[in-house]
Formats: C-alpha cells, structure tokens, sequence
C-alpha cells in the first residue's frame, strides 16, 4: 500500500462524528494527559515542571522500544522518555504485522501508566467482600499470607482446591507453570469467554485454526465480526487496503457496525441464523457444481455425506430464518465461487454466540474448504509460529489430588489446557465433583467479562481466600481477598512472545522496561517466584526474565539482534503454497468436512441447523459486541479514551422504541432472568428491531474506577450463562431482556 493510502486509512480510523475526535485534537489529549500523569507522580511534580519551564534545560531524550499492551495484539511501539518519564507513544516504523500504526488504545497506554486509579500497594480486605475496606500491608506480610493460604487449602483440599485464572499476557505462562508445580489441573483462560468455539471448529476442521490473508482478498463474507472497532493486526488494516484495491466486503450482523458502515453491503441477519446462511450457501455450491472440484476430490474428507446433508438447506428456506432473501443468498454464494481461490469466510475473533457456536462456525469452516481457498493468496493460511527454546521443568506429583479438572466432562470436547470459566463456576457453586476454595486471578475481570455477574459473586463467596493481581481495582479484584499491584506493560520486563501477522509475516517481541516500576508494582513473574519459595517449589523458579529469554532464543541468534536494533523481529518469506501435497492434522489427514471424531464423542459429524423461535414483541435478543477504544474492560477508566465514552447506552431501533415511548437519553431499565440494569437509550436504526446492545466494561462495583463509577451500566448482570455444547466457550447471546422506561 502506497504511504498516501496508508495515511488516508490511518486518517479515517482515527476520526469519529460522534466525538469529532481529530489526530490534532487528540495530539492535544495525548499532551494534556502527560501533564495530568505528572500530577499523579508525586506532591512537587507541577512544581519541578514549573522550575523547569521557567529555567529551561535540554531535555534528556530517549527513545525506548516496546509492544503494545492495550489488548492482545502486541503492536510494536517506540516510546519517547524524556527526563525519566513518558512523554508519547508512537509506532515501531520496523513492525510489519501492524503496518507502522498504533491505534488509539496504543497511544492511551500512557495514561495507563500514569492513572491515578492504579494500585500501588498491597491491599488486605477488611470489611465483607465488594465493602470496599482495604488494609495497606507490606509485600513480605502479602506473601507470607498468600503462601500460607495456598498451603492450607491445598492440605485440606488438596492442590486442585485452588482455579488459575490469566488474561492473554506474556507472563501468563508463569502463572500456568506455578499452578502446575503448586499442583492443580484447575487453570482457565479468559478465552474461554472469548473463542474457544471458533477456535474449536477450524481446528476440527482444518487441524490447525487458520490465518486470514485479508490483504489479498477479493471476496470477503464477515458474520459478525466487527473488524473495523474490535480491532485485530493486520486484518482490520489490511481490510482497508484490499477495499481500496477492489475487493467486495459483505457483512452479516445484527448491528450497523462501523465495520458494516464500510461494506460493500450489509444485512441485518436475524441472530442465531448464521448457520442456516451458510448451509445454503454450500448447498448453492454442491448443486450448482461451484465448488473447486479438485481441492474437495484430493485434499477434504466426507464430501458426499455433506452434499446429501445440504441438500435440504435450500436459499429458500434459509431466506425465512435469516431474514434474507433467497436470492441475495445465490448471489453472495456465486460471487464468493467467482472470487476464488481469494475468497473466506472470515474466521472471525468474537465470542461465542450460541449453545451450538462451534457447529456455527463448523458450517463456516466447510464453505471455506469446498472454495478451495486453502494456502492460498486470499483465502486461509497456515500458521507459521516461531518455536522458542525453553527451561524445562517436572512438575511434582501429588497423591492425594483428584483424577481430572473440576470441570471435565461438562462440555463434549473442551480444551483441557483452556477449560471453561462457566463450568468451573458452576462446579465451585456446586461444590461437585470436589470443592474448590482458592482462587487466583492475574490480568482478567471475569466479574464484567464472564456472563450472569451474580453467579460470579455466588462463586466467590463460596472462597476461603482468593488473590488477584492487577493493575487497577478492578471489580474481579474488588471482590478479592488480597490484590496485589502489578507494573504495567511500560514497566516491565518480559519474555520473549511469538506473533501470527498473516501476510505481514509473523515474528516474535518482548519487552524492557521503557522506565522504572511505579510505587510497589511487582510482576506477577517476581510475584510466583516468590510464593513458590515459600512452598518449597523454588526449583521450578531458579532462572531470572533475563534466563528465560536466554533459553528461548538460543538457537535463534537473529532474532536476538533484531529484538535489540529494531524492537522486532519479523519472519518474512512465503505465506502461500507452503502446505502443498502435506497432510492435514486431523484423523484423516484432510479437511475434515465431516467429522469421525465428532461422533464418537456424541457429537453430530455434520453442522445440523436449530431452528429458534422468533422473538416476542415484549423481549429483545441482547448481542455482544466492541468498538475502538474498549478491550474488554480493562480500558474503559481510561481518562484518555473515556473522552470517547465514559458511559455505554442501549441501542434499540426506534420502531419498538415508539411503541414503548421511548427517547433518546432516557433511562431505561433492562431486565433479564439473570439480573436488571439501568442505563441511557440510544434510539437508532443501526440495530434490529429484535435486537439490543450496550457495550461492556461500565457500572462498575468499584469505586475506585473514579472515571466511570456511577456511569452507565454492566452487561454482565443481565446475560444469562449458557454454554457452547461443545466447547464450554460462554454463549453471549442467548439471552432475551425486557425493556422499560425508568419511572421517576
């Protein structure tokens, strides 16, 4: 892409009518919230600037490489440090996978660094839990204490009593590796929120959970995910680009997305439906012989047992479940035919929908294989991940400990290494098959992230004792027992991470403190090496980051000086033929369209469409979703971003809107078998009739999130938790919710 293309892209992903957010105004954000961090660092800070302007001296300029951690896709960033203090972030020129951009998440990362809001202690509860009463205490006092804990309920209940959890951060594997020599098989990911039920279905499919190359695209069908807001590198970037070059970008969602906005059509599919789309879009491929004839005879496994299963969804009878005409469903089909090999299905990152989600994005998965688009420019690649080096460990074994995890066997195929924070939350509740008393979070809110909020609580209050490790006081670590302060991503010194880029490349960062650790922030890496001397697991922990490091890349000496000259390092080459004639990873080594497996574990071989019951006109189908500047809910304090929202709305469509007299801007309240909130309407046509939305990450319970304490609603109180049959990924949009003006 030329430059100029580049920064006309950049330009219009930076701007928003809502806000009139321009680049200059927010250069001028950016500068005032450096001077506001200021204030945060200490008593003379507005003093010593003011010495400083009045008798001025040539700065001390550095300019430091790191990546980016204001959310999961670690864009490369170089970091301007003048007199020992961040003064801006911007792009690392050398990092391919983000196209030299950093988004307005990345150039935030600065007030996350100095936000007030953070916590700088050690913090012991006093009062009963979400009270709010706090004991600063010291960090031996805090692991001698947290040890202890640790060591009493694993003798009383053994080492499994306590659950791991960990956000997507370079120093989670610390954390699995400490709940591995502790002793339990009980760790979960926040994923399991997230993506398991997409990441499920292309592997069980493809045997590996296959990168877009979005870039050379021409044909791009998009169910549900929002690219354009939940940003992901380079997709979203890429995405832009092949527009600009020509390609077709059609859109399925429920909502009027930013993403739907710069489509090249967009229907509002009925949700739930999208499996029945692309049953009869396979259909229209099979009977109308488009599909590539010579992929699916060599390389695909179960090809006439899908063309009799199709043969029933017709685009006819798919038009009455999505909402679609029949003949746009042809046309779409036809067009994706047309297009290929160049042509997806976008594979898309977003939670999982439904009960049935990993058999949705089964049936996504297949239209992908029978267009033959496999290791192809434009179609789906494989992934070329960097193998590191490692310090290898044996875990202890403990006699008395249970057979499995607490929730295994509770969804058909789980990931063992992943689990399902649903089903462990209902095993705690439950206290079945054996009880769960410790529980230990680092860099994950699953009290806002983890649907039907209520049953969080309950869990939590079934703890004899739970540690959570964070940067701020989130509502997860609210509920704590003990919260630990953590450095953010600028302060810290971490491993070396491997990314995916698609046809960027992948490659590999890591990250050096950009300035010192603030107040008594401690990596949670220190934190375990720590607790596991305390019981007497410190040969598991007998290295440095610096070691660590080491042992990655030891058989990787360029990777090394690129880390240290240009902050990255990108692994350029082939992305396209290099599986050819190689097996697949699956049982039959081919794609798998229909799946053996799947049976054997009572699983349908095949994606068998549910047909949902229509709406009633008195509920609402409640749809997840994000925009730009939301990670979850770890960026909503922010006080730069909370300039473009600090508090979320309900979108519903005006047509139900007027029939229940409700404006714009009034307070509603939404209620569903799960819990109630209260929040702002947004009447607007970017929505479904059937259908409402409120972004996620406010109405916090606590309140030192002084940015957004009191300001709009938490979406997790009124979602109900259902689960992926398959996978045990949290289904987000089974929930219905009633809506009603708030009588004052």
């Amino acid at each position: 892409m030329a430059r100029s293309k580049r920064n006309q892209a950049r330009e219009a992903m930076s701007t928003t009518k809502k806000t009139g957010m321009t680049r200059r105004r927010w250069l001028k954000l950016s500068t005032a919230a450096s001077a506001a961090a200021l204030a945060g660092t200490g008593p003379g800070a507005w003093r010593a600037l003011a010495a400083d302007q009045k008798n001025p001296a040539p700065p001390a300029v550095e300019k430091k490489y790191s990546s980016c951690d204001m959310c999961f896709n670690k864009c490369g960033l170089v970091a301007r440090v003048e007199k020992g203090k961040v003064a801006k972030l911007g792009p690392n020129p050398h990092f391919l996978k983000s196209r030299g951009m950093l988004c307005a998440r990345g150039n935030a990362g600065i007030m996350q660094l100095y936000d007030p809001d953070r916590l700088k202690y050690p913090l012991l509860r006093k009062g009963a839990r979400g009270e709010g009463k706090w004991q600063r205490i010291n960090w031996d006092q805090a692991l001698d204490l947290a040890a202890a804990k640790l060591k009493e309920i694993g003798e009383k209940y053994t080492r499994c009593g306590t659950v791991f959890m960990a956000g997507t951060d370079t120093q989670s594997t610390f954390v699995h590796r400490f709940a591995e020599v502790y002793g339990s098989y009980n760790v979960i990911s926040h994923e399991s929120n997230c993506l398991l039920s997409r990441n499920r279905a292309f592997l069980d499919t493809f045997g590996v959970v296959p990168i877009p190359d979005t870039l050379n695209c021409r044909y791009i069908i998009m169910p549900g995910a929002n690219r354009f807001e939940a940003l992901v590198t380079p997709d979203s970037i890429d995405i832009v680009t092949a527009l600009q070059n020509g390609a077709k970008l059609v859109v399925l969602d429920p909502r009027y997305t930013k993403t739907a906005a710069l489509a090249s059509e967009w229907h509002a599919i009925r949700p739930g439906t999208d499996m029945a789309f692309f049953l009869a879009v396979a259909n229209v491929l099979i009977t109308e012989g488009l599909y590539d004839k010579e992929f699916v005879a060599k390389r695909t496994h179960g090809f006439k047992r899908l063309a009799e299963h199709v043969r029933q969804y017709t685009p006819q009878w798919a038009a009455a479940q999505c909402d679609i005409p029949a003949i746009d469903i042809i046309r779409i089909a036809r067009e994706l035919a047309q297009a290929a090999p160049a042509a997806m299905v976008y594979p898309g990152r977003r939670s999982s929908d439904y009960v049935d989600s990993t058999q949705i994005r089964r049936s996504m998965a297949i239209v992908n294989a029978l267009i033959g688009n496999w290791d192809q420019a434009g179609g789906l690649t494989l992934p070329q991940k960097i193998k590191t080096g490692t310090i290898p460990y044996e875990a202890p074994f403990y006699d008395s400990n249970p057979e499995d995890r607490v929730d295994a066997g509770r969804a058909k195929m789980m990931f063992p290494e992943e689990g399902s924070f649903k089903y462990t939350r209902d095993a705690v509740i439950e206290g079945k098959p054996y009880p769960v008393k410790g529980f230990f979070t680092y860099k994950t809110n699953p009290m806002q992230t983890g649907a039907n909020q209520a049953k969080t609580v309950e869990m939590i209050s079934q703890l004899d004792f739970m540690i959570t490790v964070d940067i701020a006081m989130s509502d997860t670590a609210w509920m704590a027992d003990l919260v630990l302060p953590a450095p953010t991503y600028l302060e810290r010194e971490d491993p070396v991470s491997s990314f995916q880029g698609s046809s960027a490349c992948s490659g590999m960062v890591m990250r050096d403190p950009v300035v010192p650790a603030m107040y008594q922030s401690r990596p949670v890496f220190w934190i375990i090496k720590e607790l596991a001397g305390r019981l007497g697991l410190e040969e598991h922990f007998d290295f440095t980051i610096a070691d660590f490091r080491a042992a990655q890349l030891k058989d990787l000496p360029q990777v090394t000086t690129a880390l240290k000259e240009q902050g990255v390092y990108n692994l350029t080459g082939p992305v396209h033929g290099v599986h050819k004639n190689k097996p697949f990873r699956t049982r039959s080594t081919k794609v798998e369209l229909y799946n053996d497996r799947y049976k054997e574990n009572g699983v349908s071989p095949l994606p068998v469409y549910r047909a949902r019951p229509r709406v009633p006109q008195d509920r609402f189908r409640m749809v997840v979703g994000r925009n730009a500047y939301i990670s979850q809910s770890s960026s909503t304090n922010n006080a730069l971003l909370a300039q473009l929202e600090d508090e979320n709305t309900l979108w519903i469509n005006p047509e139900p809107a007027a029939r229940l007299g409700i404006t714009s801007g009034q307070m509603l309240r939404v209620a569903s078998p799960a819990g109630a909130v209260e929040l702002k309407a947004r009447v607007t046509q970017e929505i479904r009739p059937d259908t409402v939305y409120m972004d996620t990450g406010f109405g916090p319970l606590s309140t030192w999130l002084k940015n957004i304490y009191g300001k709009g609603a938490c979406l997790s109180r009124v979602l109900k938790d259902e689960a992926d049959e398959v996978s045990g990924n949290m289904a987000m949009h089974e929930t219905l919710v009633t809506v009603e003006k708030v009588r004052s």
